[in-house]
């Protein structure tokens, strides 16, 4: 699976399901017919969307840990919790679950981004707060974490 280019407002409806734009779907393609994986993020209030290919890298992941550890087997159940099987139906809407809509505050507007090789699903509100933190320096973010790669 190659990764996802754009940034697209959208709208959910009353009923959590989004309209995924044209340009992303022609994107998602070749994953439509496995389906993906919705959950909640580690890291923000967002949810991501996985393609089922990406999706079994990360299970295959979390299967080598030894669940008799307490820390592994709390990790698991706190990454687990809200996982949603997806599909795109055929007006390219997916159906988002009421515990995850509630859990990523997703109103009205929303936001789709491309993440490398899944997909974030935002509040628009909050995804722009992400952005605008005047708290991160991204110039001091992006030295920090490729500054010692090389370039080939």
């Amino acid at each position: 699976m190659s990764s996802f280019i754009g940034m697209y407002e959208c709208k959910i409806d009353a009923r959590g399901r989004i309209m995924f734009p044209a340009a992303l779907r022609k994107q998602l393609q070749s994953a439509i017919d496995e389906g993906f994986v919705l959950k909640r993020s580690v890291f923000h209030k967002c949810l991501e969307l996985y393609p089922m290919a990406e999706w079994k890298k990360q299970e295959k992941m979390i299967s080598k840990l030894n669940r008799f550890k307490k820390r592994n087997n709390d990790f698991i159940r706190m990454f687990m919790a809200g996982v949603k099987l997806v599909d795109l139906d055929s007006h390219g809407r997916i159906q988002v679950a009421k515990d995850l809509v509630n859990y990523s505050g997703l109103e009205k507007n929303i936001v789709i981004a491309s993440s490398g090789n899944i997909i974030e699903v935002w509040d628009k509100v909050q995804y722009e707060g992400v952005l605008n933190d005047p708290e991160v320096d991204f110039g001091a973010l992006a030295e920090d974490v490729m500054g010692d790669i090389e370039v080939e």
